[in-house]
């Protein structure tokens, strides 16, 4: 089957299903200024101040609010806050908005990434989310983190190229990474990729998708949901 054929096939419910999530998120709601009365104001307001101007590309991040929201948007279609209590492992955590929400639905939440930006260090401090430093390379596994969990998400993923060659992984890279993923998983445990774009506006190759699909993912474009375990 040709590959443009295969996305054809994937884009036919496309429309139907993200209506279908908007809908949710108008009949389930989860409302933004909770969530924000619970962050310490004063301690907020120094870490803006002292990003205010900044032409460091992560200062963007100090505009918790506009954060807060897109992660709200990611709890909803995840349905997390319409669930009991999970483990979740979200890598590449950055300034920790999503698992700051899914703290205060009662979740138990554990970040991993890198610890090259300070603003994401201060965020994490400021909202009590708890982060393993560590960069995630091809065919290395990853630390045992001291337990197992429901839940492993990872959103607008950057570990899996090299931009300056804009090299990306493929689908054997993604098959050792995958497994050992499957390793920090509680039985039923779900993982969820969202995809960056490469320079073709492409998210995976044909190989790619084949390989995602043959291991019972739902794709729907950057999103690559795989079942459970």
């Amino acid at each position: 089957m040709k590959f443009s054929h295969k996305l054809r096939k994937l884009a036919q419910p496309l429309m139907y299903r993200r209506t279908w999530r908007r809908a949710q998120r108008v009949i389930h709601p989860l409302r933004l200024e909770p969530l924000f009365a619970k962050i310490d104001h004063a301690r907020l307001a120094k870490i803006q101040t002292e990003y205010a101007g900044s032409t460091e590309h992560y200062a963007k991040y100090a505009d918790i609010r506009r954060w807060l929201r897109l992660n709200i948007v990611r709890a909803q279609d995840l349905k997390l806050h319409r669930c009991g209590p999970k483990s979740v492992l979200d890598l590449g955590c950055g300034g920790g908005f999503f698992l700051f929400i899914l703290q205060q639905l009662g979740h138990s939440c554990q970040g991993l990434d890198i610890d090259e930006f300070p603003l994401f260090t201060q965020l994490l401090d400021l909202f009590g989310v708890n982060r393993w430093i560590w960069t995630i390379r091809p065919f290395e596994q990853l630390p045992y983190l001291g337990r197992k969990f429901d839940l492993i998400t990872a959103f607008s993923i950057d570990f899996n190229r090299e931009s300056k060659r804009d090299w990306w992984w493929g689908p054997w890279e993604w098959e050792f990474f995958l497994d050992d993923l499957n390793r920090h998983l509680n039985p039923g445990g779900q993982i969820f990729l969202g995809l960056n774009p490469s320079q073709n506006k492409e998210f995976y190759t044909p190989e790619l998708l084949e390989f995602f699909l043959s291991r019972g993912a739902s794709v729907e474009r950057e999103n690559v949901l795989f079942p459970s375990r």
